[in-house]
């Protein structure tokens, strides 16, 4: 069984009571993407196709192939880029869906460059009964419980932490009394979509549970990006009377790429 999902039975289970909280993190030492300079498009790239339905920018030589995550024309800063991934198991370990409240306070701390998403942030998510946290630091490695990309669930009898490779389970006196090693298993999970692909099986996540984590990445940067906290509706899924942050969510596109449903 691959350690995540080991883990996560084991919080469902009640190994640790009642849960009431998440703490998810993901941490690195990115360098200075720097200030781009006009440049020849590279012969390889279809620099047009390559920016799909985003409104076109000229091409700068800090761009490819990693710092467009950087930019909000194209990227979704770390939140969308790592932290979509922890963020994923703490839901799934919750059992929540969609957020009542969600605050995000941060900025560009490290350098001065083009980067337009922050190197440094922690965004909460309220879901009434219960709560989740995402702190990224994108330019210092050091995480929680040895770690740079993990998740911590509070509950009433004790705490577990999946951290790397490993698991711990607490109790109230922080003791550890279980502890659980395996590896994240790609493999498995990959195996799966394929056979939901070719024998129609059950998917370990069906793109709905994909969705719902997504959505917190983008709810968590337009909460950052209009600068206050932000109320949503689970019900009609909608950021609640606030005009500004609700044009942020959706982009702009592209003459010829608009969706059609």
């Amino acid at each position: 069984m691959a350690l995540g999902i080991e883990a996560i039975e084991a919080v469902r289970s009640g190994e640790i009571g009642k849960v009431f909280f998440a703490r998810t993190w993901y941490t690195n030492h990115r360098p200075s993407i720097g200030h781009g300079k006009p440049a020849p498009v590279p012969e390889w790239l279809d620099y047009s196709l390559w920016q799909g339905p985003a409104p076109e920018r000229p091409y700068k030589d800090n761009i490819l192939h990693y710092n467009w995550h950087s930019f909000w024309n194209w990227g979704t800063g770390e939140l969308g880029n790592n932290g979509v991934h922890s963020l994923d198991l703490a839901r799934w370990g919750l059992e929540v869906d969609f957020p009542r409240r969600i605050t995000c306070g941060g900025n560009r701390y490290h350098f001065q460059d083009d980067q337009e998403t922050p190197d440094t942030y922690i965004t909460s998510f309220d879901f009434g009964d219960k709560a989740i946290a995402w702190e990224g630091q994108s330019c210092d490695p050091h995480g929680f419980e040895g770690a740079g990309f993990g998740v911590s669930f509070f509950g009433e009898n004790g705490s577990m932490a999946i951290a790397g490779d490993h698991v711990k389970i607490y109790d109230l006196k922080d003791k550890v009394v279980r502890e659980i090693n395996g590896k994240h298993d790609d493999v498995l999970h990959f195996g799966n979509f394929i056979e939901g692909i070719r024998e129609g099986k059950k998917l370990n996540a069906e793109i709905e549970e994909g969705q719902k984590s997504t959505m917190l990445c983008h709810l968590g940067n337009i909460a950052w990006r209009s600068g206050h906290t932000i109320n949503f509706d689970p019900q009609t899924h909608k950021i609640v009377g606030d005009s500004n942050a609700s044009a942020l969510a959706k982009r702009d596109y592209r003459e010829g790429w608009e969706p059609k449903v």
